[in-house]
């Protein structure tokens, strides 16, 4: 009930958070009016989105009855799968919803008081977000314990399935909304007609601003909130086989500790006159936040588990101290998340050698950008792997010989980490607001000299703090996505002994061809799921790139002023082209899990998990610190470096920028749901695919005809994809040709 509490506690500080935003000052009519227009685009296209998401969901709640168990667990799993894909929903909403009113209030106060009001009214809204998120994470996850007791592991499979698969869709969707509009919106006004970012007279501006809240507020609150979720299901189930009666309630103490030590950060976080920048702030209460989270759980450890596992009500056996187990496992996730603030703060921070290496190479064309933003990508991949794989192995050992134990405290690291989640949604979202801030300044005209200083420097620093969160919340997936692999290991053991064969039969042994083979595929799908989202980025782009240039054709009084752009046509387009994407993503997460498992078993299942994981960390790293990187390389160079605005330099700097957009911004940080999705699939199939693999209920026909079913789901949404191509630009294309 204390945890419940906590829980409360957050949700109640979002309101006190929300209301000290509101109620700033929102500056003049003019910018209110422009702030209103990013409103209504973001909230069109949620609605419309939550709309087709509505008809998936039903249809998986359906499906989710099919799967084995008792009564009990079969109606709370498909309810608690609404639950969390509805809490998931809210958490992005909540975010959009908050941060494009932030907008200009951050404006007007940059304007007229300086930096510190500014930055305070930017990273309280993202704390509200973040209280948000830890509090209705918290919340369903404590309702289900008390609800379902013992079985609460099995219904929390379905809440962090839900959450999962809304965050999967909402990351897809929201990167290639906001991508498709800054390509289109860069590569016309910025290379083509030489007019600035943010310009009033490009008809991309408006649906530009509502991207970066679609796309990194609400897809990155709702993919922290299922990495929340999908973490405790892990632990839960991990920590009842290790722990017995008290891995049902450590687990949840962890993140409880996490919401009060947010709150120190979001408090911590204020500008001091020492500061160089606004990032000084930023990491002063990120790492109090964690210090403080550290202390506070080696306390509770101490104080709740008892000293030998003999003590515990059930679960392994072990000669180790429990709450020395538990206590370093945690920090491990702690520790974790720090460096890995520090390695990709290195990597894109403007001051940084990495990007000042990718602002001298503008100075030679923008070949020379992008591949000097490809080798920092794929060299900051390997530390950060190096970092996770350094983590998790750690924590692995704490186990001693329990495989259980060590997985167990694998999850535990990952609750370790989630401590940190509520400052680092308010730093996520900190970023869109900020940027926002900067385009409602620009296209009001209403911002002095000074204000639009505070506002450049606000920018850079949410540059900077959108790249870490997106570093931190790759660690989280993996962690997340090992404990689930972990879990999947156990519920494939429950399935090996009730057909009756021996748990320890479950190997992974890459000897054995069918498991390479499985591997293998887990590897290749990270690649195609990136690959389609780039190919959907680009054809939503040219056709934004058409419709702008068609704009500035039959409106030449746009470029005077004394004609206006039609921006409703612009978020329309980014509207439709990003929720048509939306299937093929999806499909291709839901159905290879169960194609491999089908089709070759539940080894090489596990096989598939692991191959993903290792590659989806790699490419995840790769595509979000390159593409960071040469968005702040870019802003290196506006700021005066070799030549500033309008040079060579400049427009070398441009381009890179635009290839990284969909890195960092659609590819990359989707691949953290696709990891959880597809894990907790193979979770949820685990003991149907044992079902029908071996035993007296072994069916060759049954296995051949699920796998052949999701493998033609898969061909022929890729099929179909692909097809798309420039057909649905034909119309623009003859328009401009003519």
């Amino acid at each position: 009930m204390l945890v419940l509490g906590v829980s409360v506690v957050a949700l109640g500080f979002a309101g006190v958070f929300a209301k000290e935003v509101l109620a700033a000052e929102q500056g003049p009519q003019k910018m209110r009016d422009i702030s209103r227009a990013v409103q209504e685009g973001a909230a069109a296209y949620l609605s419309r989105q939550f709309r087709t998401l509505a008809v998936f969901a039903g249809l998986v709640f359906l499906l989710l009855f099919l799967l084995p168990g008792s009564s009990e667990v079969r109606i709370g799993r498909s309810i608690f799968f609404l639950v969390g894909a509805g809490f998931s929903a809210l958490v992005g909403f909540i975010g959009m919803t908050l941060a494009t009113r932030a907008n200009v209030r951050v404006a007007h106060a940059a304007n007229t008081t300086g930096t510190k009001t500014a930055l305070r009214i930017a990273f309280r809204s993202g704390g509200v977000v973040g209280m948000f998120t830890v509090g209705l994470g918290l919340l369903g996850a404590t309702v289900v314990l008390l609800s379902y007791g013992r079985n609460a592991p099995e219904v929390l499979e379905g809440f962090g399935f839900g959450g999962a698969l809304l965050a999967m869709f909402m990351r897809v969707g929201g990167g290639i909304f906001t991508k498709a509009a800054d390509v289109g919106a860069d590569l016309v006004g910025k290379v083509e007609q030489g007019i600035p970012e943010d310009d009033p007279r490009n008809a991309a501006t408006i649906a530009d601003n509502v991207g970066d809240n679609v796309g990194d507020c609400a897809g990155m609150a709702a993919d922290l909130f299922e990495s929340y979720a999908v973490t405790l299901v892990a632990a839960l189930i991990l920590g009842q086989a290790a722990f017995g009666a008290e891995g049902l309630v450590f687990p949840l103490i962890v993140p409880a500790i996490g919401v009060l030590t947010a709150l120190v950060g979001i408090f911590a976080t204020s500008p001091r006159d020492a500061d160089r920048t606004g990032m000084s702030a930023i990491n002063r209460g990120f790492f109090l936040s964690a210090l403080v989270s550290a202390v506070l759980v080696g306390f509770a450890s101490f104080a709740y588990l008892p000293s030998t596992f003999a003590g515990l009500h059930g679960g392994t056996t072990s000669d180790r101290d429990p709450r020395v187990v538990a206590v370093v496992a945690v920090i491990i996730g702690i520790v974790l998340a720090s460096l890995i603030q520090v390695l990709t703060g290195y990597f894109t921070e403007t001051t940084r050698k990495p990007v000042r290496e990718i602002g001298k190479s503008s100075l030679t064309g923008p070949a020379t950008v992008i591949l000097a933003g490809i080798s920092v990508g794929l060299e900051s991949a390997v530390y950060a792997s190096i970092l996770i794989g350094g983590a998790v192995y750690a924590a692995f050992l704490l186990g001693g010989g329990s495989t259980v134990l060590s997985l167990f405290a694998v999850a535990l690291a990952g609750t370790g980490l989630l401590t940190t989640v509520g400052v680092i949604v308010a730093m996520d979202t900190f970023g869109p607001i900020s940027d926002n801030a900067q385009g409602v300044a620009e296209m009001s005209g209403e911002v002095g000299e000074e204000g639009a200083l505070v506002l450049t420097s606000l920018d850079a620093v949410g540059n900077t703090t959108k790249a870490i969160t997106k570093g931190i919340a790759i660690a989280t997936a993996v962690l997340a996505a090992t404990a689930l692999f972990g879990s999947f290991r156990t519920a494939v053991e429950r399935a090996l002994v009730d057909a009756g064969r021996r748990a320890d039969t479950f190997s992974l042994s890459i000897e054995k061809p069918n498991l390479l083979f499985g591997l293998i595929i887990g590897a290749a799908v990270t690649f195609l799921f990136s690959g389609l989202l780039i190919s959907a980025v680009s054809r939503a782009a040219g056709r934004v790139v058409l419709e702008v240039r068609e704009q500035f054709r039959t409106k030449p009084g746009i470029m005077d002023f004394t004609e206006t752009p039609d921006y409703a046509r612009v978020v329309d387009i980014c509207t439709k082209d990003s929720l048509r994407e939306l299937a093929t993503p999806g499909l291709l997460a839901v159905l290879s899990p169960i194609a491999v498992g089908f089709a070759l078993g539940y080894a090489p299942l596990g096989a598939f998990l692991a191959g993903a994981i290792a590659c989806g960390v790699l490419m995840a790293v790769f595509l979000s610190n390159s593409g960071g990187a040469w968005d702040n390389a870019k802003k290196l160079v506006e700021d005066g470096t070799h030549g500033g605005k309008g040079s060579p330099a400049h427009e070398a700097t441009i381009i890179g920028d635009t290839v990284g957009d969909p890195f960092k911004d659609t590819a990359g940080p989707a691949l953290n749901p696709l990891l959880k999705v597809m894990n907790l699939v193979a979770l949820l199939i685990a003991p149907s695919v044992v079902k029908y693999g071996i035993g007296v209920d072994a069916s060759k026909g049954v296995r051949f005809l699920v796998a052949a079913v999701a493998i033609a789901g898969i061909a022929a949404a890729v099929t179909v994809s692909n097809r798309r191509g420039v057909s649905g630009a034909a119309d623009l294309v003859e328009k401009v040709a003519g």
